[in-house]
């Protein structure tokens, strides 16, 4: 099994990359999407994080009400590390349950947005970072995600820089032209990935 880690800056293109690589027979293990499946209604993660943080980050329906939740740890580092003491160790779980069950002969893509931040590129075979330039993610994030100039500024100035995501990275996907010019470079990572799987 070869372990990737994806990343990429926030309009840079990285769940397009993950598409792609599905299609060529990747196994994508998507950590926003299990952070967001371990606190569903029901789920021992919820009755956690409600026991830290109280009744009103619920929702009328109960489920887990995001940005009543966010108003307080976005706020405070503390509190944001006490929900991280939650939800990370469950994502955990949950992704090394999913990469048992991909098999051995496996490629593995992990999905992981703060890989750069959160120091993790050692616990994968290999860093893949999407790169494009500020200039292009601010004009992705503004024209085709609808953010107010401002909100995208911000949301770019609190991820890692650009320099800091290539200094961990083993390949490069340069996602700054069009559409058309990133499956080539897919289809290069891919078969660097598959020849990398095979020597192991």
């Amino acid at each position: 099994m070869l372990k990737v880690g994806l990343t990429g800056g926030i309009g840079a293109g990285k769940s397009e990359v993950a598409r792609l690589l599905v299609g060529y027979g990747a196994v994508l293990i998507d950590s926003d999407r299990i952070a967001r499946e371990v606190v569903e209604p029901g789920t021992p993660g919820l009755a956690a994080v409600t026991r830290e943080f109280g009744p009103d980050v619920l929702a009328a329906d109960g489920s887990l009400d995001r940005p009543a939740l966010g108003a307080i740890v976005f706020a405070d580092p503390e509190r944001l590390a006490a929900l991280n003491a939650i939800v990370h160790p469950l994502v955990g779980a949950r992704s090394a349950e999913l990469e048992r069950a991909a098999g051995t002969e496996s490629v593995v893509v992990h999905d992981v947005p703060l890989l750069t931040e959160n120091g993790l590129a050692p616990l994968y075979d290999v860093v893949v970072v999407v790169d494009a330039s500020p200039e292009t993610q601010l004009d992705r994030l503004v024209r085709l995600r609808g953010m107010a100039e401002a909100d995208a500024r911000a949301r770019m100035a609190a991820q890692a820089t650009r320099a800091q995501r290539l200094a961990v990275a083993d390949l490069v996907v340069d996602n700054d032209g069009p559409r058309e010019a990133l499956e080539p470079q897919v289809r290069a990572v891919w078969d660097a990935l598959v020849h990398r799987a095979g020597a192991s």
